[in-house]
């Protein structure tokens, strides 16, 4: 049965996502909102691209942060509505808390609903569910950025990668796992719709995480 604790919890999760960070910090810090620049996307890809790594890497961090602590909530509130925190129930309460925090990244209410791809926040969720298969999918991430310097691609790659680690490298028997580790690849997919168009065009940026602030 839902409590009111429980929906809290999601509203919680949900506004926790919704905190613009590439859109804040651009607007606190430089004057510029990235959406107006690159991809048009409130991530920390896109800030990378405009602003450069010092403004990139703090919206990297607290955009992974926004999806860890969402998840986390679980264990605030989910232990005494859906049991131990082993058990199914509360694997998939916390699966719904990270689910509305990415949601809140990609539509944020504090931003007019204009947000990111929600990469970092999924990142910051994954880590919360099964820490193993998040870090393989770093190794994934950071290999195949230094090979293309592709940002997108790597993302797809990374993503690709977390069903596989969940279902056959570090086994998780709980089948909404699996199934949301799944629902990434086509989130993702979704998501970077336009970046598969230009890498197939042969149009994606690269990008260099070291460069200097583009002005």
């Amino acid at each position: 049965m839902i409590s009111i604790y429980s929906i809290t919890a999601l509203i919680l999760a949900y506004l926790c996502g919704s905190i613009p960070t590439a859109v804040w910090i651009g607007l606190s810090f430089y004057g510029i909102d990235v959406r107006e620049y690159g991809s048009g996307n409130a991530g920390a890809t896109n800030t990378f691209r405009v602003l450069g790594k010092q403004a990139g890497i703090p919206v990297m961090l607290i955009d992974i942060l926004k999806g860890w602590t969402a998840t986390n909530l679980a264990y605030i509130i989910g232990v005494s509505t859906t049991g131990p925190h082993n058990s199914v129930a509360f694997t998939n309460y916390a699966l719904a808390l990270g689910i509305a925090a990415v949601m809140g990244h990609l539509f944020p209410v504090f931003a007019g609903f204009r947000g990111g791809k929600g990469v970092a926040t999924l990142f910051g969720m994954i880590l919360a569910i099964n820490l193993h298969a998040a870090l393989l999918c770093v190794v994934v991430f950071i290999v195949v950025l230094l090979v293309t310097k592709y940002v997108s691609l790597s993302s797809i790659m990374a993503g690709f990668t977390y069903p596989i680690g969940v279902a056959f490298i570090f086994p998780v028997y709980i089948k909404s796992v699996i199934i949301y580790g799944m629902c990434i690849c086509l989130l993702v997919l979704v998501t970077h719709q336009k970046n598969i168009e230009r890498l197939l065009k042969g149009k994606e940026s690269k990008v260099n995480l070291f460069k200097k602030k583009v002005t």
